[in-house]
């Protein structure tokens, strides 16, 4: 009987957590998607970058201690806080996030956007093989297979958007060294952070909003340290942190924010492989609202890209890895 009541208890709480992940996943969707075009629509070009990027981190880290002490967690958090913990579990993520962004800076420089793109889905077998090596989470065949599908949707997408030819070189051997291996690099970088993240949070039982504050908090003194001699730097330091900001600047800085949040929440309930799934099925609903709000139609390899989608998230979802019990 016991053991009965136990198993509902238990089955209830898998449910709960499911449609959770589906929730946060379907929100982070539609928060991918929508950002490009919130961005060019509110965020004008004068706007310095870093001052942007630092409003988003700040907004990150009051909406995360808001949570927190929201779901009664905050005052805990703050009593068990320690450095060496804060740094093991955000603080290196963080700094190989900050690394991957600027070696993808330098990439984007250098290769053209869909050889950019193409590459940089190579993130989605390097988060698979990092949460296999660090968290021992195995994927089934099937899940092998919806990964692969899932790539080459992301291909798909990425010829759609990015056919036409703009090299920022023309020199092979730069084209390698400064487009090819940088994002490379990036996309191992991204796997790692990722399932580090996942570590963290399912392991070492880091809570995805406090998470969220320490990287952002990490992130954000990086950021001013870069200001004192960047050419963002000396922008602020010229006409002030504000230049260029209107009113309608802030909903894609808020919103970003929030996307932030959400990512800690799917990499917690989920794993850095589902939040992968979501980033591909943005680029899909970019193009929905791109043709809802500006008229373009969607290419024939974005509809191409649309049912491998679809099909390998059921496939993921449908056919997880099941240990083999050994035989006594």
């Amino acid at each position: 009987m016991a053991s009965t009541k136990s198993k509902a208890i238990s089955s209830n709480n898998h449910s709960g957590d499911n449609s959770k992940v589906w929730f946060y996943s379907l929100l982070l969707t539609i928060q991918y998607g929508a950002q490009p075009l919130l961005t060019k629509r509110c965020i004008r070009q004068e706007v310095i970058v870093t001052s942007n990027v630092l409003a988003c981190e700040i907004i990150k880290v009051i909406c995360g201690l808001v949570l927190m002490a929201k779901d009664g967690s905050l005052n805990n958090a703050l009593k068990e806080w320690t450095l060496i913990g804060s740094l093991s579990a955000s603080g290196l993520p963080a700094a190989i996030y900050a690394v991957q962004n600027s070696l993808l800076q330098i990439s984007y420089k250098n290769l053209d956007s869909l050889t950019f793109s193409m590459l940089n889905q190579t993130k989605l077998i390097f988060t698979a093989l990092f949460t296999y090596i660090i968290l021992r989470q195995r994927q089934s065949i099937q899940q092998i297979g919806a990964l692969f599908i899932l790539i080459l949707a992301a291909v798909l997408l990425s010829i759609g958007e990015g056919s036409r030819k703009d090299y920022g070189s023309d020199d092979p051997d730069k084209i390698v060294l400064y487009g090819i291996i940088p994002v490379l690099i990036a996309s191992v970088l991204s796997g790692l952070a990722s399932a580090l993240c996942q570590w963290a949070s399912q392991v070492k039982k880091h809570s995805a909003y406090l998470m969220t504050v320490e990287m952002s908090l990490v992130g954000s003194l990086c950021l001013l340290a870069s200001t004192y001699k960047s050419p963002d730097g000396e922008a602020m330091r010229q006409y002030g942190f504000f230049h260029g900001w209107t009113p309608l600047t802030m909903i894609p800085v808020f919103i970003n924010a929030v996307g932030g949040i959400l990512v800690g929440l799917v990499t917690s309930y989920a794993g850095g492989v589902r939040k992968g799934f979501v980033i591909v099925s943005a680029l899909c609903v970019t193009a929905l609202l791109q043709f809802v709000f500006d008229g373009k139609p969607p290419s024939s390899f974005c509809l191409l890209a649309l049912p491998l989608v679809m099909v390998s998230i059921s496939i993921y979802q449908k056919y997880p890895y099941h240990a083999k019990k050994k035989e006594t």
